[in-house]
C-alpha cells in the first residue's frame, strides 16, 4: 500500500497526516514537533484554529528542509471574496512562515453567499497559477454544492476534506469526488466526534466490531480506522497531543485488513453527521475574524 497520495495535477501528498483541530496555540508547537520527529510529513491546519504561527515554528524546529514537510491549512469565511482570500493567504503565509503553501483548502462553502465563495476559489486558482500554492481544494462540500462549483470555475479541487469515520462514511460525498478526480481527505477519521458532546450515538472506539477486528490484529481501535482510510484510498489527519497516541496513529503499515473486515466496517455507517451541517455555517452564525498576527 502507497504512503502517499498522487493528486489530480501530479502533487504528491503524503496519506497519513497530523492535524491540529482544537489544538491549544500552547500546545501545538510541542505536539507538531513530536509528529514530524516520529516522521509525520503532512501537517493540517487553519485559518480558523488559530495555531497556524505554532505550526509553522514546530516546522522550523525540526530541522527539516521545508521540502520534506506538506502544509495545508484552510481560509475561513469572513476571508472569501477574491480580494479577501488574497489577502487571506498572505495572513496565513505568515504565520505559518513560509512564501509557498503546498495545499490550501475553502474551510467551508456559504450557500447563502456563493458568489463570495466563488470569488475566494477563484483566488485559489490565481495563487495556483502564481506558484504561491503547489494544490488547490474545498473542505466540507456537498456534491451539489461541488457540481455548482465545477460549473462555475476552471480549476478541479484536488482535495475535498469531510467528515469520514465508520460510523459516518459520506458515499455519495466520497462517490462524487471520486468521479472529478478529487481525493476525499477525512477530518476526524477515527471519529473522535463521537466520543464528545454528550452525544447518544455510542463511540467508535467502543464499536464492539471495530474492537474485535482490532483484537485479531493486535492493535488498537483507532489504528484500525486508519488503516480502513488508508486501504480504501483516502487521506486521513488523526490529531493528538498525547505523544503516545501521536506515535500509535503513525503505526499503521505493519499489518492489512481483509476485504471482509472492511466490509463489515463500511456496515457500520448510521448516516448520522456528528458534525455541524455544512450549510448551517454562515458569516451570520459564525463569525470569526482572522487576525492579521
Amino acid at each position: 500500500m502507497t504512503t502517499t497520495r498522487t493528486l489530480n495535477n501530479g502533487v504528491e501528498m503524503p496519506a497519513l497526516g497530523f492535524g491540529v483541530f482544537q489544538t491549544p496555540p500552547e500546545e501545538t508547537t510541542a505536539a507538531v514537533a513530536e509528529a514530524l520527529r516520529l516522521g509525520y510529513r503532512l501537517i493540517d491546519t487553519a485559518a480558523a484554529y488559530g495555531n497556524e504561527r505554532e505550526v509553522g515554528e514546530a516546522v522550523r524546529r525540526s530541522g527539516l528542509d521545508r521540502s520534506e514537510v506538506f502544509l495545508e491549512t484552510k481560509l475561513w469565511i469572513t476571508d472569501y471574496g477574491y480580494d479577501g482570500a488574497l489577502h487571506g493567504f498572505d495572513k496565513s503565509a505568515d504565520k505559518l512562515g513560509v512564501e509557498q503553501i503546498d495545499l490550501l483548502l475553502l474551510h467551508q462553502p456559504v450557500p447563502t453567499d456563493f458568489e463570495r465563495t466563488i470569488g475566494a476559489y477563484t483566488a485559489l486558482e490565481k495563487l495556483l497559477a502564481d506558484g504561491r500554492v503547489r494544490a488547490i481544494g474545498i473542505s466540507n462540500v456537498m456534491p451539489d454544492v461541488l457540481a455548482n462549483l465545477r460549473e462555475q470555475t476552471d480549476v478541479v479541487p484536488a482535495v475535498n476534506q469531510v467528515e469520514v469515520h465508520p460510523y459516518f462514511t459520506q458515499a455519495d460525498v466520497q462517490a462524487a469526488d471520486a468521479e472529478h478526480g478529487i481525493l476525499t481527505q477525512a477530518w476526524s477519521p477515527m471519529g473522535g466526534i463521537t466520543s464528545y458532546g454528550g452525544d447518544s450515538g455510542g463511540s467508535t472506539f467502543e464499536d464492539p466490531v471495530i474492537g474485535e477486528i482490532a483484537d485479531a490484529h493486535g492493535v488498537t481501535a483507532a489504528q484500525v480506522m486508519l488503516r480502513w482510510h488508508l486501504q480504501q484510498g483516502r487521506s486521513a489527519i488523526p490529531k493528538s497531543v498525547r505523544p503516545e497516541r501521536i506515535a500509535a496513529n503513525f503505526d499503521v503499515f505493519g499489518f492489512e485488513l481483509t476485504a471482509d473486515e472492511l466490509t463489515r466496517i463500511d456496515a457500520l455507517d448510521t448516516g448520522v453527521r456528528r458534525g455541524p451541517e455544512p450549510a448551517s455555517i454562515t458569516p451570520e452564525t459564525l463569525s470569526r475574524e482572522i487576525p492579521e498576527a
